[in-house]
This record gives structure tokens, C-alpha cells and sequence, in this order.
């Protein structure tokens, strides 16, 4: 090329010392090429980066977008400067071979590293665009975009090192085997952390947006991003814990998908009975029940029912105890089943029921077990709340005393 000529032909007409010349030269050859050189990477960046924002604004598909916020033009536009660069270099170095090779190998080595970078911008873009897809979106896609770049920066170090110490590959790869056992100590989390993101995904045990709990590191939310080597969770409380990936599968930890998917959300509480409150109930304290619209066809039925197995049985009915009767904590336990049978909050269509727990010396656990039919949080609670509220007022009305709550999990 004339060009890196010209200075040479120049100076030696000036009859300076050659030793001189040749540097001066090779200094101005070198200002010359870096000038060049950025010229050319500007007007190709400039180029790419406008030519890749009109497509991407023409086309449906939202793929091209993410490579222009991932800069995948910017970095394409490097190599055309580049290779000129790698071509012309041996013509300013042809006098010095020395400096030729060292240069040479520094520019193989910046376009490995180059290569990479475009790499890493198609598959972030890649990630981002399937993070948008409704099929994708709560995959693991990290983990394996991570799991790639860790192969393909591995097979670029080995480049590097090939190209820097000019040895073959079978003798480094032999290097390899010896010190595999320091490598494994070295990448243990990393490997660890692959083997749990392929666990995860292949027996679903964890997606993006799942809500788990995990009380060994604190996090009770939102699964927010699933990688190599941590899962992040956004809390309740706004603050992020970060789980190691390995831990899902050495650790317990509670995946609250399962109710999120089905009908309903479990309500499991129950209320302590004061024992000394539970009492039979006279016939003449049964009018009063009986205006209770959600019990009186249950008290008429049992009523006949009873009398009918007294009359058989011909029980002695001065003494209160004798016999079969209602008790005052029976009708409050069918109340609050007819009640909830009546709630617009619970689902009908699930398990619903309103049971005795074990007796202790704090008293007799009533339990209400059912599903309401909003999941959200905050809805669940109104619905817990006002189930709750009406239990503890009308126990009153049938003479019963609560000693206390017994607020169990959800």
C-alpha cells in the first residue's frame, strides 16, 4: 500500500540516519492505521446500527429489537476495522518481523474476544426475547445461556493460551487432565449449580414467578430469576434473597404453585372452647334457635329424630342427661357450617368442613377447614377476616365462651 510508503521515501530523501527512518515510519505508518482504523469502525457502527434500527422498526418480531438494546450491531461494526487492521499490519511490520508476530497474535487474540462479545449480545437478545413469550417466560433460560458461554469462554481461553505459547492442543489438553481435580475445586458452584438448573427444569420443580418459601435463607416471595448459580426471589417485603441453585435440591423448600393453580386457597383455623360453656339444650331454649333461618331445618329434623329414638327407647326425660339431646356447641358447629355453606368468599366445590380437634388443657379446638374462592392475598385475608369476625361474634348468642385463637398455616 502506497500510503505506508510515502513517509519512508520521504524521510530517506531527507537522507536521514535509516535506523531513524525506519521508526519514524513505522510511527507515522502506526498513527496512520489507528486513523484509519476508527474512520472506519465509526462510519460501519453508524452504518449497522441505523441499518438494524429500520429493520427492526419494519418487522413484527420484537428479536431484532433486543439485538439493538444488546449493542449486536455495535459490536459487529468492530470487525470490519478490525480485519483491516489484521491485514495491514504485517505490510507496516514487514521490517520488523519480531514486532509482527506479537502484534499478530494480539489481534487474533482481540478477535476471539470480539467473537465472544457478539455471541453473548445474540443470546442475551435471545434470552430477552423469550422471556416475553408466554411459553418461555417462567423457564430456566439463564442457566442455559450461562451453560453455553461457559463452554464457548472455555474453548476461547484454550484459543488464547494455543495462540499466546504457540503449543498444540493435545498437549494442553493434557496439561488439562492433570490439573482437573484443582479445576472441579475451582468451578465446584458453577458445576453444581448446572446439574441443579438441569434437576429443576427437567422435574419442574421451580419456574420464574413461582412464590416459594425457604426458611433457611429467608425468602418467602416471588421466584424473579433462576441462573447458574443463584435463584433470586423477590419477598413480600420488597427486599431479594438469593438462593443458591444447589440448595433446591439438597434444602426443603415450599413451592406454593400448586395452590395458586388449583380452585381455591385452604382456610385451616381454629377457635379454643371454654369446656364449662358446653352445655344440653331444654326444649324451651330451642325456640330461640329455631329463628336462626341457616339452622331450622336442621334443629326440626334432629329434634324428630331425637324425640323419635327417646319415645323407642323409652327414656326417662325428668333427668336432661338421659337420652340423646342437643348440646349448645353442636348447634354452634353446624351454624358455622351452614354459614360458610352460605358465603359467597368460599368455594362450594371443595372439601368444606367444620370439625373438632383433640382436646387439652386449653380447651376444645373447633376447626374450620374450607377454600375460598379468591387466591389473592389481600382478598383471602378479607375473607378470612370476615369468616373469623362472625364466628367470634355469634358464639356468644349460643353461650359458648373462646378462650383463644389458635391461628394455624396456611
Amino acid at each position: 500500500m502506497k500510503i505506508y510508503n510515502w513517509t519512508y521515501t520521504l524521510l530517506t530523501n531527507l537522507q536521514l540516519e535509516s535506523t531513524l527512518t525506519l521508526y519514524l515510519n513505522l510511527v507515522v505508518n502506526i498513527v496512520i492505521l489507528i486513523a484509519i482504523a476508527l474512520f472506519l469502525d465509526y462510519i460501519f457502527k453508524k452504518l449497522l446500527i441505523i441499518a438494524l434500527a429500520i429493520i427492526a422498526a419494519k418487522t413484527k418480531s420484537t428479536f431484532d429489537d433486543f439485538l439493538v438494546a444488546n449493542k449486536t450491531a455495535k459490536y459487529i461494526a468492530h470487525l470490519i476495522p478490525l480485519y483491516y487492521v489484521y491485514i495491514t499490519v504485517p505490510i507496516i511490520l514487514a521490517k520488523f518481523i519480531s514486532w509482527e508476530e506479537f502484534f499478530s497474535k494480539g489481534i487474533k487474540i482481540y478477535i476471539i474476544i470480539l467473537s465472544l462479545w457478539i455471541v453473548r449480545s445474540v443470546f442475551n437478545s435471545l434470552k430477552d426475547y423469550l422471556k416475553n413469550m408466554p411459553r418461555y417466560s417462567d423457564k430456566p433460560i439463564d442457566s442455559y445461556i450461562q451453560v453455553i458461554m461457559i463452554v464457548l469462554w472455555f474453548f476461547g481461553g484454550t484459543s488464547f493460551i494455543l495462540i499466546m505459547f504457540d503449543t498444540s492442543f493435545t498437549f494442553l489438553i493434557s496439561t488439562f487432565g492433570a490439573i482437573s481435580a484443582l479445576i472441579f475445586l475451582i468451578f465446584k458452584d458453577t458445576i453444581l449449580g448446572f446439574v441443579a438448573s438441569i434437576q429443576v427444569s427437567v422435574n419442574d420443580m421451580v419456574r420464574i414467578g413461582d412464590w416459594i418459601t425457604m426458611d433457611k435463607f429467608g425468602a418467602d416471595g416471588d421466584v424473579i430469576e433462576i441462573n447458574l448459580a443463584t435463584v433470586k426471589v423477590r419477598n413480600f417485603d420488597n427486599t431479594t434473597t438469593t438462593i443458591p441453585t444447589y440448595s433446591l435440591i439438597s434444602d426443603s423448600f415450599i413451592n406454593w404453585r400448586g395452590m395458586l393453580i388449583s380452585d381455591g386457597r385452604r382456610i385451616k383455623r381454629s377457635i379454643l372452647i371454654k369446656p364449662s360453656t358446653v352445655q344440653f339444650i331444654k326444649d324451651e331454649e330451642l325456640v330461640e334457635y329455631e329463628k336462626l333461618q341457616l339452622l331450622k331445618s336442621y334443629i326440626d329434623h334432629k329434634q324428630a329424630d331425637i324425640q323419635k329414638h327417646n319415645t323407642l327407647k323409652a327414656i326417662d326425660k325428668t333427668v336432661i342427661l338421659n337420652g340423646r339431646n342437643l348440646t349448645n356447641l353442636g348447634l354452634f358447629r353446624k351454624y358455622i357450617q351452614a354459614y360458610l355453606e352460605n358465603h359467597s368468599g368460599i368455594n362450594q366445590n371443595m372439601l368444606l368442613m367444620v370439625r373438632y380437634l383433640q382436646p387439652s388443657e386449653l380447651g376444645i379446638p373447633l376447626e374450620i377447614y374450607c377454600f375460598s374462592n379468591d387466591k389473592v392475598w389481600e382478598n383471602y385475608e378479607h375473607i378470612i377476616a370476615d369468616v373469623l369476625d362472625h364466628v367470634i361474634a355469634s358464639s356468644s348468642y349460643f353461650k359458648l365462651e373462646i378462650l383463644e385463637m389458635d391461628f394455624k398455616t396456611k
